[in-house]
């Protein structure tokens, strides 16, 4: 039964129930009408997003990707990647259809009920590959975060057949496909932005051997100044390529300073990030950046990232071709699931993972 909105949870056991146990997730909460937010979602006053250190005259680059085979389009690419870590590109390859329908697919998979969704919960699902929850890690998180999320692990179109909900199984699959040609594309420029000029299949593995697509949803909340849809922290991947919906919320962190800039939202781009993994296999020349996403009073938003991974049995470190000329490497070599493991033990902390990987 849900608790009644006048005294919603007496103690955090009965908002863990209603909103993990039960499987209805912030959405839940988001629906009850509550006034007022939970105090387990009340973040740490350090972790709000503090208004004062937005920088609204900027913007992270725009790139036009009609031409991908311009040497101009590459050099912005890599100046992206190592000055901001962060760019959006426009006139892909990804048709705008299919990124609408795997918007709407999102919404669709939300708007099953609890018992549907709660099916794919860590605790009830078939597959580690597919996996419905809420927050980030609440086990580990001092503050919970205002998001649910569907976790889609791709090891075969077998087992998204087979597994994956159907809700939005087609309309993830045709977004992870049409996607694929660009992320070639970009990890080809970057590669010749560090002089590695060809991409054999063993690199490729390297780069983009595994990949995962999350749809993700924040509900409307109460108190949006007191919490966080996502706190700040850098993705594990190589390239992280997002699609966000037009309410805007995702903000970038500028590079060596505690300013922070909107990612606006434009119809029909994509928003691309450097993760760690790139990170370390560049000896640090591109970089990956704190990101956060704020909670909205108004509006649900959604968004929908691909990670483009290492494989987790690959060992990562500064690529051969870098350091063969007596360049120092800064980072050691690394298992990539130890990587990953070591990321989702604790809650976001900004950088704090790539330590790990440090000499």
């Amino acid at each position: 039964m849900a608790p009644t909105r006048a005294e919603p949870f007496s103690d955090s056991s009965a908002l863990i129930d209603f909103v993990i146990n039960q499987g209805n997730g912030v959405k839940g909460l988001s629906e009850m009408g509550l006034k007022a937010l939970p105090r387990q979602y009340i973040q740490p006053l350090e972790e709000r997003m503090c208004m004062i250190n937005i920088k609204a005259q900027e913007s992270i680059p725009i790139i036009d990707m009609s031409n991908p085979d311009d040497p101009d389009v590459e050099k912005l690419i890599c100046e992206a990647a190592s000055k901001w870590g962060f760019f959006q590109i426009i006139n892909h390859d990804v048709p705008i259809e299919v990124l609408e329908n795997v918007k709407d697919a999102t919404y669709k998979f939300f708007g099953l009920s609890a018992e549907v969704k709660n099916k794919y919960s860590k605790e009830h699902s078939s597959s580690n590959n597919v996996r419905f929850g809420t927050s980030f890690t609440p086990q580990a998180e001092k503050a919970l975060e205002w998001k649910d999320y569907l976790s889609l692990f791709y090891v075969s179109e077998e087992e998204a057949s087979a597994l994956w909900p159907l809700a939005c199984r087609e309309q993830v699959l045709d977004y992870m496909r049409k996607s694929e040609v660009v992320i070639k594309q970009l990890l080809k420029m970057l590669m010749k932005g560090l002089n590695v000029n060809e991409i054999d299949e063993t690199k490729e593995s390297l780069l983009m051997g595994s990949m995962r697509t999350n749809l993700n949803y924040y509900p409307k909340c109460p108190n949006p100044e007191l919490t966080v849809g996502v706190g700040r922290h850098s993705d594990v991947s190589t390239l992280t390529i997002l699609l966000q919906d037009e309410i805007g919320g995702l903000f970038v962190r500028e590079n060596n300073c505690d300013n922070w800039i909107h990612v606006p939202p434009i119809k029909g781009s994509l928003v691309i990030n450097v993760g760690d993994a790139l990170q370390i296999m560049s000896n640090g020349k591109y970089k990956s950046v704190e990101h956060r996403v704020v909670a909205n009073g108004y509006n649900n938003r959604i968004s929908v990232p691909i990670f483009v991974n290492p494989r987790p049995s690959d060992m990562i470190g500064p690529l051969p071709e870098l350091i063969k000329d007596g360049e120092k490497p800064i980072y050691k070599q690394v298992l990539y699931s130890d990587y990953v493991k070591h990321f989702f033990r604790k809650g976001h902390d900004g950088k704090k993972t790539i330590e790990f990987a440090e000499m």
